[in-house]
């Protein structure tokens, strides 16, 4: 039982962390220096991933109307809405450098950087880049205010910040992501759906190949915990996402940033007094 609200702890914080830019790789790492799981190494590893599924879930049924390209308007005959099918085009593109360098060095990123201060580094540099970019383009009208106006060379540029949290966690996919939208003149809006898009393809491949490696054998208590906390990471997204793009409707994400950095400088000083492992 201790484990299983454990585990609905930790769907709690990847359901927030996930769609905020703020890091829920970063916030899980954190979380685990101080709730430990009783589990495997190779189960942490795995879990810490795949209850991201349940976060991925929220996004396909919230925004299933502009995702799904084959609509059914006569029983008999699908229609198929090409601006979707675009759309998923870009969305591949934008997934090639994460695919391949995390592929290729997926093992070596987290035995250098999955610890608390290199978490809390990433925590802090970018939330000084939302607090910068967002100032910079305070008062500007943004170039890009509709998903179709996404050119495939800007998917493209938006995949490559997906990149850098790729291989710093604390960086923050989502983070990364729009901060990278932003800087090129995508509006908040669509830079925070086009990421909530790209995380489909990224998290549901990252998913399957933790599941593939750890072997597909669970006991039941490793199921239970898996389950609960991917449920969990699913309703609690789905309020988040909700709220997140009500928020950006009228404010900026330099609370955001803020909040990063106070984050990162906390988590520093508790890997200095050696309160967390470093």
């Amino acid at each position: 039982m201790v484990e299983l609200l454990k585990a609905v702890l930790f769907g709690i914080v990847e359901g927030i962390t996930e769609w905020l830019p703020v890091s829920s790789t970063g916030h899980m790492i954190i979380l685990d220096e101080f709730i430990r799981l009783d589990c495997t190494p190779e189960f942490l590893e795995m879990f810490l991933v795949v209850i991201q599924l349940g976060a991925i879930m929220a996004v396909v049924i919230l925004f299933w109307d502009k995702i799904f390209p084959f609509q059914f308007k006569d029983r008999s005959k699908p229609v198929i809405e090409m601006d979707k099918i675009m759309l998923w085009m870009k969305i591949m593109v934008a997934c090639i450098p994460a695919a391949i360098v995390g592929l290729l060095f997926d093992e070596v990123f987290e035995a250098l950087f999955y610890h608390a201060i290199p978490v809390a580094l990433a925590l802090i540099v970018f939330g000084v880049a939302f607090i910068v970019v967002e100032r910079r383009n305070k008062g500007k009208r943004a170039d890009i205010r509709n998903l179709d106006d996404i050119t495939f060379k800007t998917a493209f540029i938006i995949g490559v910040f997906q990149l850098i949290a790729a291989i710093f966690p604390g960086t923050s996919r989502s983070g990364a992501t729009i901060v990278g939208a932003l800087l090129i003149g995508v509006s908040r809006s669509v830079a925070a759906e086009f990421t909530f898009f790209l995380a489909i393809p990224v998290m549901f491949g990252a998913s399957l190949l933790k599941l593939v490696k750890f072997g597909l054998s669970f006991t039941t208590m490793e199921a239970g915990v898996l389950i609960i906390g991917m449920l969990v990471s699913f309703f609690v997204s789905i309020f988040v996402i909700k709220f997140l793009m009500d928020y950006i409707k009228k404010h900026d994400f330099q609370i955001f940033g803020w909040y990063r950095i106070v984050l990162g400088a906390i988590v520093v000083i508790l890997g200095i007094c050696g309160v967390i492992t470093v």
